[in-house]
């Protein structure tokens, strides 16, 4: 990585994540009655404890809704859950109120054109490998992993890696 990438993640004080591509593979799944099933990923959810736990906000924002989301999302400790916005930058406006945090110090990890406005408006924008080209074009940095496969614990960790703090996390697993 590039050092301009990792002052942007050593700058990051708020990660948000979009759900749908991001923390999950982008499928729709619904059974007979329309209940809808997300598979998340558990490398995800850890690396997003992780961010919790070293007191960088995590934040989600989502065109869609689902009861889904709010479970696993409050499993995780993430307390800024924004669903149902179709024009996400009303979300942000609204987090960036809520948590005191500058635009310069968000990472925002998308996958497709509703996201792109949010991009551009942060700090650090992130697309995940199975994002749409458009997106990946106009971001900082595309992951490795796509959505719903690590994609979101690689970019957890790469934050704590600029910020210092991952070396020392992972060691303590070892106590």
């Amino acid at each position: 990585m590039t050092t301009m990438l990792s002052e942007k993640a050593r700058r990051t004080r708020l990660l948000i994540i979009d759900v749908d591509g991001v923390l999950t593979d982008g499928g729709l799944q619904f059974d007979n009655h329309g209940e809808e099933y997300k598979t998340f990923n558990s490398l995800d959810g850890h690396g997003i404890r992780m961010m919790l736990d070293c007191a960088v906000d995590v934040a989600v924002i989502t065109g869609r809704k689902s009861r889904i989301v709010d479970h696993r999302m409050g499993e995780l400790g993430v307390r800024h859950v924004y669903q149902g916005y179709r024009d996400k930058r009303h979300a942000l406006e609204k987090l960036l109120r809520e948590t005191g945090h500058d635009a310069s110090q968000v990472a925002y990890v998308g996958d497709d054109l509703p996201d792109l406005p949010l991009m551009r408006r942060v700090g650090f924008s992130i697309a995940v490998q199975n994002a749409h080209g458009f997106v990946k074009q106009h971001c900082d940095w595309v992951t490795t992993a796509s959505g719903g496969h690590g994609a979101v614990r690689e970019i957890t960790d790469y934050i704590l890696h600029a910020q210092g703090l991952l070396e020392a996390l992972q060691n303590g697993y070892l106590e």
